[in-house]
């Protein structure tokens, strides 16, 4: 539980460097969430390395679960984003500032760092690691949910309530496959498909 903590710890402090107001801009965002989400991601499978095989079984049917519910997740937004405009003033300009970062590097970057690093990355970590060691710790449906809130709290640096939103959206969405599946693939390519998707090939605006 020790290990859970610290690193969760220094999750918010990489987010609070790469979103709050104070620190944004200061270095490259793209530069900053490689490092930040690699760090996490190797110290974790470091550290559960005697579980790995369990944690990260395969099977081929990952690949199409990974990639229907990053479609669902990506219509689920869609609405959201309708829902959310007509009801919120403020939605529309804060959606907008989650997609400056997308000037700091060229699209084609971004989205191979999203489909390869990213995006796996955080599954690693905080599916892999955070939310199966809080299973063990308060039982499945408390490390659900609370592994669910942690991911979205460390975003709320942005100041931003329509990032927030999507961050606790995507967590008990992925929290979720992972709780099925009880292994980290179908959450990893679900994940690394729809960051690809609503940040490059289809933005949500």
């Amino acid at each position: 539980m020790k290990a859970v903590v610290l690193l969760v710890l220094l999750a918010t402090l990489f987010w609070f460097l790469i979103f709050s107001p104070w620190t944004y801009g200061r270095l490259n965002f793209w530069g900053e969430m490689l490092v930040a989400t690699g760090l996490l991601a190797i110290t974790a499978l470091y550290l559960d390395r005697q579980s790995l095989s369990s944690v990260y079984s395969f099977r081929p049917s990952y690949i199409l679960v990974g990639i229907g519910s990053a479609l669902i997740l990506y219509l689920v937004f869609l609405l959201g984003n309708t829902i959310s405009r007509s009801l919120f003033d403020f939605a529309q300009n804060q959606v907008s500032n989650i997609y400056l970062s997308r000037q700091q590097a060229p699209p084609a970057l971004i989205g191979i760092l999203l489909l390869t690093w990213i995006g796996p990355a955080d599954e690693i970590f905080w599916r892999g690691f955070v939310q199966r060691r809080l299973f063990q710790k308060i039982g499945l449906g408390f490390g659900y949910l609370l592994t669910s809130l942690l991911y979205a709290l460390i975003h709320v640096w942005a100041f931003n309530f329509m990032l927030f939103g999507a961050a606790l959206v995507c967590g008990l969405f992925w929290g979720f496959l992972f709780l099925y599946y009880r292994s980290v693939w179908p959450g990893l390519i679900s994940h690394a498909v729809w960051d690809t998707a609503v940040f490059v090939l289809f933005p949500i605006r």
